[in-house]
């Protein structure tokens, strides 16, 4: 979808799957940073008349959507207050998960921190079952796919989960948001403030 640094030519509006955005530095380390479906587009970098990011956006487990060129969009944000204010709205609740992402990872152990992301990915997809590779779920969490292996048989232990080859299956989504605590609904709150839906 988009390179750092680079202008994107289109706007993406998803109707499924989930977008994935990564930071990255010149050694080749990276973490996701955030995540987007249904709810949002992207890049978010038009909406803020900034041009480019450094981070790679893309979709992380396929679906559909629709695009508009960038030029297009930019347009009707100068247009027109009701859609200049709705997506501006959304920038401010990608900024609040980018802050408990960050917050998540400096103060959570690994198997909250997947609990987080399990959710935040459930929110995103139609049933229980969501497509998440080991290696994605690797970049999620900037972790070794060892530590992912183990977090995700910790959640298993729990009855939280159910996970096999490419799938994770939820089982008990209570439990799931009791045990990744209070970094998780931050950000899905303020969605349901300022655009008047849940994600």
């Amino acid at each position: 979808m988009s390179s750092p640094n680079q202008l994107s030519d289109y706007s993406y509006f998803i109707e499924s799957g989930i977008g994935s955005i990564v930071a990255s530095v010149a050694n080749g380390q990276s973490a996701e940073i955030g995540i987007f479906g249904r709810e949002g587009m992207s890049p978010t970098a038009l909406i803020l008349n900034a041009g480019s990011a450094p981070y790679s956006i893309f979709m992380q487990v396929a679906g559909n959507g629709f695009r508009i060129e960038s030029v297009q969009l930019s347009h009707a944000l100068s247009e027109s207050y009701l859609i200049r204010n709705l997506l501006t709205r959304y920038v401010q609740t990608v900024s609040v998960q980018t802050a408990f992402t960050a917050l998540a990872n400096a103060t959570q152990h690994i198997e909250e921190r997947l609990a987080r992301w399990i959710l935040m990915c459930h929110d995103r997809t139609d049933g229980d079952t969501i497509g998440l590779t080991h290696d994605f779920l690797s970049i999620m969490l900037a972790v070794r796919r060892q530590s992912v292996t183990t977090a995700l048989h910790v959640l298993e232990g729990k009855h939280m989960i159910e996970a096999e080859r490419g799938l994770v299956r939820v089982r008990d989504r209570k439990g799931l948001q009791d045990f990744a605590g209070d970094t998780y609904g931050q950000a899905e709150r303020e969605y349901q403030r300022l655009i008047g839906v849940n994600i």
